[in-house]
C-alpha cells in the first residue's frame, strides 16, 4: 500500500567477503535487533540494502525491501536501485552517507510511510514534497487525474469556454497533488484548492512554488462542512469539482496499519458512520458551484457507488450521475456527476 511496486528489477547480490558483515546479518536474523553503525569497516550499498531489509523483516515494517531501497536510493541522489545503476551497488559508502543511512531507516523502524522519511515523493510526472501529518497521496488518486484530463480532452465540460479558460475546485487538497497535476497538464486551467487542516494548506502553498504553479492555483483554509457559503461564494462557478475526501467508515479507522495511524492526519481519512459524512456536503454544494455541464469527480470506498447515486437522486436537484469507474483492480473506486443546465440547489433538506 505504501510504496509502488515491486521495481522492475532484481538486484544481483554481491559476495560479502567481510566475515564480520555476514556475522552481523546472523546476529540480526536471531535476535531482531537494530545494527549498531558501523565505525570502522564501510558497507557497500547492496549490503546496505540487504541489512536494512533484514532488520525491517525482523521488525514486522511493511514492504521491507522496497523501504530499504527506496530510503538507500533516496540518499543517494536517484529515485531507485535501478536508476542508481548497477556499477554504483558494489561502491563503498562514505562514513556521511552510512550515518545518513542509519538515521533515516531508524525513522521507519518507528513506522513512519518512507514518503515521510524522504520527504517526497512521485505523483504522475511531478515530485511533490511530503511532510506529517499531511495525507499521502495514493496511486488510486494518479487514477482520478487521469479521468478528469481526459474528459478535458474530450470536451465533456462545455459549461465555461475553453478561450476562456476553464477553472477546477479541489476539496480536500492534502499535497496539492490533484490540482497541481492539472496546472501541470492544461496549462489553460485555473485552480482553487481547499483544505480543513492548515499544515495541507501550507504543503500545498509550498509545492505550488516549487513547481511554479503558484500564479494559477488559490488556496484556502476552509472545511466544506462548516464554510459552504463561502466556499460557493469564492470559487464558482468551475467546469470540474474534484476529491478525494475522507471516505472510510469509522468502524474501519482501528484496522488501518502502523503507518496511517501514528502519522496521518485522521481527519483526512475518517467519513464518519458510513463514510459519507464529507461526500454529502460536496454533492450539496456542486450544483452551485458548478457552470454548466460542470462535472464532479470523486475517489471514493467501493462500498459507496451505489450509496452515491441513491442519495444524489433523492436528495440534490440539477445533479445528473453518468458514471462509475473502477481502479485498477477493477474495484468501484470512482464516482463522476454532472451538474444538468439551468440547475442548482437541494431538493430537500439535509437529514
Amino acid at each position: 500500500m505504501w510504496i509502488r511496486g515491486p521495481l522492475n528489477y532484481v538486484c544481483r547480490r554481491f559476495d560479502s567477503k567481510r566475515s564480520w558483515f555476514k556475522g552481523l546479518c546472523t546476529c540480526l536474523t536471531e535476535n531482531g535487533s537494530v545494527p549498531a553503525l558501523p565505525k570502522a569497516n564501510r558497507l557497500t550499498v547492496l549490503q546496505a540494502v540487504d541489512l536494512w531489509t533484514k532488520t525491517f523483516e525482523q521488525r514486522d515494517v511493511s514492504e521491507p525491501q522496497l523501504s530499504s531501497q527506496h530510503i538507500i536510493s533516496h540518499l543517494l541522489g536517484a529515485k531507485t536501485l535501478e536508476s542508481l545503476g548497477k556499477d554504483r551497488l558494489g561502491e563503498l559508502l562514505t562514513q556521511e552517507q552510512t550515518a545518513q543511512i542509519w538515521d533515516l531507516c531508524n525513522k521507519r523502524l518507528t513506522r513512519m510511510p518512507v514518503q515521510y522519511v524522504i520527504e517526497e515523493w512521485d505523483f504522475r510526472d511531478l515530485t511533490l514534497k511530503m511532510r506529517p501529518p499531511v495525507f499521502i497521496p495514493r496511486p488510486e488518486t494518479e487514477e482520478l487525474v487521469g479521468l478528469v484530463l481526459a474528459d478535458f480532452q474530450k470536451g465533456h465540460m462545455t459549461g465555461v469556454s475553453a478561450k476562456a479558460g476553464y477553472r477546477c475546485l479541489e476539496v480536500g487538497c492534502g499535497s496539492g497533488a490533484i490540482s497541481l497535476s492539472l496546472l501541470k497538464s492544461l496549462p489553460q486551467v485555473r485552480a482553487f484548492a481547499l483544505d480543513q487542516s492548515q499544515d495541507a494548506v501550507s504543503l500545498t502553498r509550498e509545492n505550488a512554488h516549487c513547481l511554479g504553479l503558484s500564479g494559477r492555483l488559490e488556496v484556502y483554509h476552509m472545511d466544506v462542512m462548516k464554510d459552504a457559503d463561502a466556499v460557493v461564494n469564492l470559487c464558482r462557478p468551475v467546469s470540474a469539482l474534484i476529491s478525494n475526501p475522507p471516505y472510510l467508515f469509522s468502524e474501519d479507522m482501528t484496522s488501518l496499519e502502523p503507518e496511517i495511524l501514528r502519522f496521518e492526519d485522521q481527519a483526512a481519512l475518517d467519513g464518519g458512520r458510513d463514510g459519507m459524512q464529507v461526500i454529502r456536503h460536496i454533492l450539496a454544494i456542486a450544483p452551485k458551484l458548478l457552470s454548466n455541464h460542470g462535472r464532479v469527480y470523486l475517489e471514493v470506498d467501493p462500498r459507496h457507488p451505489a450509496l452515491i447515486q441513491r442519495w444524489v437522486e433523492e436528495n440534490v436537484h440539477g445533479l445528473q450521475y453518468v458514471s462509475t469507474q473502477p481502479d485498477i483492480t477493477n474495484r468501484p473506486r470512482f464516482c463522476i456527476l454532472q451538474k444538468e443546465e439551468g440547475s442548482a440547489g437541494l431538493k430537500k433538506e439535509q437529514g
